[in-house]
């Protein structure tokens, strides 16, 4: 993990490989912003000028690096944009911070320390700043002999891999200037950040690991292992637990492959909670389609059908590392999708384990299967809210594009809750329907209910579905992150390439939100 350290030095004093400013878009061009009063001095009052001259404009996660001025310690000041300049007497808002801290700490890979001057009013600000900081000084190792791990920090510094300029590892440490180390809402913000960014980046790890190496089995074995560490309970339904418990889903969608399907249980408690939640995750650790086989051109990516699982993961170690008085389980489904001789058919009825059938229409429709006997299982644990992840649809993406997740519920204001806590984490989201015409679509005359519907709003049809396995009373909301979870373009803000961790910032303040009783 990327260091990180308050304090309260200057800018013009510190010693840092770099030191970072913001710089806003002004109505006469780019404007200096709160924090980097010192390097402006050094500069004679003059950086924004100079930073004009070099095409800075200010916009959001535009980055101008240039030389020190006499009187600086770092001998670089990376200038980042911030995006508008707020109205006078207001601040930036998180997420722009949050953007921001991402971007500089991206362009400072391979450095030992980046000192950030960003403006920091409160510990809000801190938070941000640290959390984009540590967000952006991310990388994932795929060098490592296992083919698995992100490297940070001091770690990172020894990596062989590291010696090829075009790979140099993530920034080694993020000195916060405006910081106040002394202070119980400064050093309870920084130690948030620091533990929320680890189990984020636990997330990325899992799904960037090749599915060759990450199958149900090991995924299943890293779920214990990191219970063993952060005192967590763990239960392991293997495929011969499964077929004994009647979970006709998970078996389902894993019959074709080699790698056996799991079912984990994972659970943090606080002896205080007065709250219990559940948190189900989709972990389909590689989707071919099954016999329903993906064309060609949408195989290249799916190791990372599994995201709701890892952020589901992350989030109760999360939970642990942060003494949450809430009561979390999570539900890691794990299987792997792949066609064979033994694999679910097109046509075929599987019986689920709350007792229905379903009838398969579509093989590649795998991930409501694995979650309806999740959900199933979790609800006999009754707990208070319940809330599935997963890369569901391909409809969800096309209704809201690569960078906003959907949300389904049974109860609106609960829905209305989960959208109000992703956008307090930084998480672009959108409420979306469950409209009762469609249910009528996953009708079937030889099961229960069949795996697809309409095509004209498959990823409600899908939430549909799930809704069916959910027990009355029970608060449950349904996360189709299938756009944001994989990030297969060139990195932005504090967002790398590849697995992005998406829905773990949302599902821990779910948890601090429920653990401060403010669910109700």
């Amino acid at each position: 993990m990327t260091a990180l350290t308050l304090s309260t030095s200057s800018a013009a004093s510190l010693r840092a490989d770099a030191v970072v400013v913001g710089v806003a878009k002004g109505p006469k061009g780019p404007v200096i912003a709160p924090g980097a009063e010192a390097v402006d001095k050094a500069f004679g009052g003059k950086l924004a000028t100079v930073l004009e001259t070099l095409g800075a404009t200010g916009a959001e996660g535009e980055v101008t690096k240039l030389p020190a001025a006499s009187g600086l310690k770092a001998p670089v000041v990376l200038a980042v944009g911030l995006g508008e300049a707020p109205a006078k007497g207001d601040g930036f808002d998180a997420e722009a911070l949050r953007r921001a801290a991402g971007a500089a700490a991206r362009a400072l890979a391979g450095s030992k320390k980046g000192a950030f001057a960003l403006p920091v009013e409160d510990a809000g600000d801190a938070a941000a700043v640290a959390e984009g900081a540590l967000l952006g000084a991310y990388a994932y190792d795929k060098g490592n002999s296992n083919g698995n791990g992100a490297k940070s920090g001091k770690d990172a510094k020894d990596s062989k891999g590291d010696k090829d300029k075009k790979n140099n590892g993530p920034l080694a440490e993020v000195a916060l200037l405006g910081g106040k180390p002394r202070d119980k809402a400064f050093k309870a913000a920084a130690e948030r950040a620091t533990a929320l960014v680890a189990e984020v980046n636990r997330a990325r790890d899992l799904i960037n690991t090749p599915s060759n190496v990450l199958d149900p089995a090991t995924f299943a074995a890293a779920a214990v292992t990191a219970a063993k560490e952060h005192g967590l309970k763990t239960e392991v339904l293997d495929e011969k637990a499964l077929a004994k418990g009647g979970y006709g889903g998970i078996l389902g969608v894993g019959q074709g492959s080699d790698a056996p399907p799991r079912l984990v249980r994972i659970a943090y408690t606080h002896p205080k909670a007065e709250k219990t939640l559940a948190l189900v995750g989709k972990g389909i650790t590689y989707d071919s389609g099954g016999i329903s086989l993906k064309p060609a051109g949408h195989n290249e990516t799916m190791k990372c059908d599994m995201s709701g699982a890892a952020a589901v993961f992350a989030t109760v170690v999360a939970a642990a590392k942060l003494g949450l008085r809430v009561n979390i389980t999570g539900w890691l489904a794990l299987a792997e999708n792949m066609p064979s001789g033994s694999a679910t058919r097109p046509g075929d009825v599987l019986s689920m384990y709350s007792g229905k059938t379903v009838e398969v229409l579509n093989t590649d429709a795998e991930g409501r299967l694995v979650l309806a006997d999740a959900l199933t299982r979790a609800c006999e644990e009754k707990p208070d809210a319940i809330v599935d992840v997963a890369t569901l649809t391909g409809a969800m993406v096309l209704a809201l594009g690569n960078r906003t997740f959907g949300i389904m519920s049974n109860d609106d204001a609960f829905r209305t809750a989960l959208h109000e806590i992703a956008d307090e984490a930084g998480e672009a989201s959108w409420p979306m329907p469950l409209p009762a015409d469609l249910r009528k679509s996953i009708e079937s005359p030889v099961a229960d209910l069949a795996n697809m519907g309409e095509r004209m709003g498959g990823g409600l049809v899908a939430g549909i579905f799930l809704k069916e396995f959910v027990e009355d009373g029970i608060a449950w909301g349904h996360l189709d992150i299938a756009g944001p979870a994989f990030n297969d373009s060139g990195p932005f803000g504090y967002t790398p390439k590849g697995g992005t961790g998406s829905a773990v910032r949302t599902l821990v303040r779910l948890a601090e939100r429920t653990a401060d009783g403010d669910l109700g």
